[in-house]
């Protein structure tokens, strides 16, 4: 392995200039942490979920962010909608698989969403991200089971498959297209310890791709500058309630001085 020159912390600026609208049909359990995460970091997060509107707000947005967290299938026609829209404006479209593997229901709007519809970033944990590669696991409710696969080679491999930036989120978050691999080491185990995390950093995707055309660039710097934020956050070893508080301030100061001296990525070509 070799170390990888990103800069998360020039994405993170363009980010607080350019102040993006990134648009969210997102899960109704963290919706308000989603748009807050998006907000302290500069962007400017929208969460339109009526069919009727999906695609006009789309239109408005630099990046839209899916997430079949609390899911129905008319809130997969509306993930469709909105898609199409994000297709016909080139902006990127991240997609949270979130659940995959634990019921029919998901597994079948997952596949509807990835063939139906133009994904750009795939992102969940590991045996989500197994599942929807094809692999015959099953997810503990939104949390990860035990996958036994080299987690770097199902999603390299689902990212040529897919022409799209992959993500898998854990101890070590991998973030995969078809020639890069990059491992991001930051984070706290804090993090597992609060609902909404997982979710927190797909919308943190979402606004970095909304800057930054390198997908995959984009999607580890996010990761990156949320890992930092969490490990800022857990100083002095407060519970998950202030830590969540913490993590939102940690957001909103980060600098590049910061995310420069704790960034801890690794890659290869």
């Amino acid at each position: 392995m070799k170390p990888l020159s990103l800069q998360p912390w020039e994405i993170l600026a363009r980010l607080r200039q350019k102040q993006p609208v990134v648009h969210h049909l997102t899960n109704w359990v963290t919706i308000y942490d989603c748009a807050q995460v998006v907000k302290v970091l500069g962007g400017s997060p929208v969460m339109a979920h009526a069919p009727e509107e999906v695609a006009q707000m789309t239109g408005l947005a630099q990046a839209l962010v899916l997430n079949i967290g609390t899911l129905t299938p008319d809130f997969v026609a509306a993930m469709l909608l909105a898609a199409q829209a994000a297709k016909a404006r080139g902006i990127p479209v991240v997609l949270d698989v979130c659940g995959a593997g634990a019921t029919a229901l998901r597994d079948e709007a997952s596949q509807r969403l990835l063939n139906d519809a133009r994904i750009d970033i795939i992102k969940g944990n590991a045996s989500e991200i197994a599942r929807v590669s094809g692999l015959a696991v099953q997810t503990k409710g939104v949390d990860a089971a035990q996958v036994a696969a080299d987690l770097r080679q199902i999603a390299q491999n689902l990212a040529r498959q897919r022409q799209a930036v992959v993500v898998i989120t854990g101890a070590v978050d991998i973030v995969a297209d078809a020639q890069r691999l990059f491992l991001v080491q930051n984070g706290h185990p804090l993090m597992g310890q609060v609902v909404g995390t997982g979710c927190m950093a797909t919308s943190i995707i979402g606004a970095f791709a909304a800057v930054e055309p390198d997908l995959a660039a984009a999607a580890a710097g996010a990761l990156v500058c949320f890992g930092v934020a969490a490990e800022l956050a857990a100083r002095e070893n407060p519970g998950p309630a202030r830590f969540k508080e913490r993590l939102f301030d940690a957001l909103y100061f980060l600098d590049e001085a910061t995310v420069r001296e704790r960034m801890d990525v690794e890659g290869e070509r």
